[in-house]
């Protein structure tokens, strides 16, 4: 449904996608109770992604890259295209509950303190299990869903640290402020980042379980690909360097690296691949050009670390991170190669 005056712009980022959207441009098109535009963002799909959304959605804003420019930028391209004061963010592979955006758009009135709004995303081969409620950090810059693959019902209404860009909503406000995703980032934890940005600069993130979605977990990015696994290790060093405050860096940061040491190994021995360990590298070696983002992101703080620190986890014990991924791997394990076929 589209008005002179949304009342919210959904931005869908595609990459040959097309069978996803033919699940998701329907669910999206029965959104009850509230009027908004739809802006998909093709990034270059050879697929016939775009021809399809032209013959069989023309109300849908469609732009058409001629190459891919990944989820972040494209996303920031769909953010320039929007009118409405609420922006959403839509993965192609997630199916939104009717109520979804309404629940969503209500949220945001109800807290206008609030500048982004996480949904419960629920997995699509099991929608008991929760496949996001929210963005979670610990002060060792290890990140994660909240209440990943646990059962629905755990996760309750309130302020959460960040919202995860599958299915959030954000005020055009605080996009403009902190300019959006890193485009540099392309995907992966390009939420956590913004969620660190716009913390510093006094914008609070609330989790809406009403506004519901299922999700294909990493049907574009296949869970533990090279593909995937080299940007989160790279974005995660880019994600630390940028926004963790100094005193936590002195405090945890000989705990960080150990960690992150220790870890390698077995990463590269489960996934007979040295993506992790090249992904790392990477971002240490771009040092550089993040510490200058480093100062830009300070000399803007509204904040002071004590008024975040609640909102940021404590150091991860490491057999709690290998229960929380043993239970993820076992959640989203699946004989459906659609799940490993695409990555951005």
């Amino acid at each position: 449904m589209v008005s002179d005056r949304p009342e919210a712009s959904v931005v869908i980022v595609t990459w040959n996608g097309l069978r996803h959207l033919e699940r998701c441009l329907p669910a999206l098109h029965y959104q009850t109770g509230v009027t908004f535009e739809t802006i998909v963002v093709d990034n270059g799909s050879t697929d016939g992604t775009s021809e399809w959304i032209a013959g069989e959605y023309p109300q849908v804003v469609l732009e058409r890259l001629d190459s891919n420019h990944g989820f972040s930028e494209a996303n920031n391209i769909g953010f320039g295209l929007a009118r409405a004061e609420l922006v959403a963010t839509l993965n192609n592979d997630a199916v939104p509950d009717p109520a979804w955006l309404q629940s969503l758009v209500q949220a945001a009135n109800e807290h206008p303190e609030a500048g982004s709004f996480g949904s419960r995303i629920v997995l699509d081969r099991d929608p008991n299990i929760i496949d996001s409620a929210g963005v979670v950090t610990d002060v060792l810059g290890i990140a994660w869903d909240r209440h990943n693959a646990e059962p629905v019902g755990v996760d309750a209404a309130g302020e959460i640290f960040g919202a995860c860009a599958g299915a959030a909503l954000y005020r055009k406000a605080l996009l403009d402020e902190t300019g959006g995703f890193d485009p540099t980032f392309f995907a992966y934890l390009e939420d956590v980042d913004l969620a660190w940005r716009a913390r510093w600069l006094g914008w609070t993130a609330r989790y809406v379980p009403e506004a519901r979605v299922v999700h294909a977990h990493s049907a574009t990015g296949a869970e533990e690909s090279p593909f995937k696994t080299f940007h989160l290790g790279r974005n995660k060093v880019w994600t630390i360097a940028k926004n963790h405050p100094t005193r936590a860096l002195l405090m945890y940061g000989p705990l960080l690296v150990a960690y992150d040491l220790a870890s390698l190994p077995i990463t590269m021995t489960r996934q007979r691949s040295l993506a992790a360990l090249r992904g790392r590298l990477a971002g240490l070696r771009s040092l550089g050009e993040v510490l200058k983002q480093r100062k830009q992101v300070a000399a803007r703080r509204r904040v002071a670390w004590d008024d975040i620190r609640p909102y940021v986890n404590g150091p991860s014990w490491p057999w709690d991170i290998w229960r929380r991924q043993r239970r993820l791997r076992q959640a989203v394990a699946t004989d459906d190669p659609r799940t490993a076929s695409d990555a951005r």
